[in-house]
């Protein structure tokens, strides 16, 4: 009986030590498969929900921004930027979004979206208020990935640099590219079908990121605060949208996850508003990553609550 337990003892030993060493070749398989994969790093959500989806898992697709991270003020940390140097591709949204490629000489190829793109010159009074801020490229709108027409432009650029990176690839990426730009032209349709016969013209938002869709299709945008999230604003301008909020009756105010929402909420507290979050989409919070929520997802999502706001039929 002893001699039993001893020898299943040992069997069990035997197996566990099997299960281990498989285990760590696994592990290190995987970890050598992802060394030996091209990297491409980007720089915000929108483009690097493009390139996941075209690119899968065929090469390491890298986000230089950490989820839950603002992208108007982040400076990459030296892990980052050892991950940068390593990549075949870099591709940032440019037009002043990114302050660290200023004066960073990339070693490889990179892709400034920006250059791509049809950019939105801003209003003489959001002039006003960037250089009152003092942010971004003088008179350009940075948040142009909130145009699906410009999203389109974007798909088209980075499809074309993945083929030369990876030429083996390129049906399958031409494929995928078809599918992605068909998703965005049933997004393009749902936003002209919700918003076509709307009772209200504007929505009021903490972070003047919304330009580009409010332009695409036709309402207002009032923003307390400047292009920045971080941005403060001063009495008067608080004065004036609480003003425009009770001439045009609106009942819902629209904070960012990345912003400053005290001012949203002292307004929102003391003319009885209620508040809600929409997402500019330059980067998405840990929580959205999780939930594996796309750019699509969450344009759907910003959808449903700005046709509450602006009460469409």
């Amino acid at each position: 009986m002893i001699h039993y337990k001893k020898k299943a003892f040992f069997v069990l030993l035997l197996l566990s030590s099997l299960f281990i060493f498989l285990f760590n070749q696994k592990n290190n398989t995987k970890e050598e498969d992802l060394d030996k994969k091209i990297i491409v790093s980007v720089s915000s959500f929108a483009l690097y929900d493009i390139t996941r989806s075209i690119a899968k898992d065929s090469l390491h697709v890298f986000s230089i921004l950490p989820f839950g991270v603002d992208p108007h003020s982040y400076e990459p940390t030296p892990r980052t930027m050892a991950n940068i140097e390593k990549s075949a591709l870099v591709i940032y949204s440019g037009s002043g979004l990114e302050p660290w490629t200023h004066n960073y000489t990339f070693k490889k190829k990179v892709l400034d979206i920006s250059k791509f793109v049809h950019l939105r010159k801003l209003t003489k009074e959001e002039e006003h208020e960037h250089h009152h801020i003092g942010e971004h490229e003088s008179g350009i709108d940075p948040h142009y990935w909130l145009s699906i027409e410009n999203m389109k432009i974007a798909t088209n650029a980075i499809t074309k640099e993945l083929k030369t990176l990876k030429p083996e690839n390129e049906l399958l990426y031409a494929k995928r590219q078809k599918h992605y730009l068909k998703d965005l032209d049933s997004l393009e349709e749902q936003y002209r079908h919700s918003l076509r016969d709307c009772k209200r013209q504007s929505i009021v938002v903490s972070h003047n990121a919304y330009g580009y869709l409010s332009e695409e299709f036709g309402f207002k945008v009032i923003s307390l605060n400047g292009l920045s999230p971080e941005a403060q604003t001063d009495a008067k301008n608080i004065q004036k949208i609480i003003e425009t909020i009770k001439k045009q009756n609106i009942s819902l105010l629209f904070s960012e996850s990345f912003a400053n929402t005290k001012t949203m909420h002292t307004i929102a507290n003391e003319e009885s508003l209620k508040v809600d979050t929409l997402d500019a989409l330059g980067n998405i919070t840990a929580d959205e990553m999780k939930r594996h929520l796309s750019y699509k997802d969450i344009m759907q999502i910003n959808l449903h609550k700005i046709t509450k706001a602006l009460e469409c039929n």
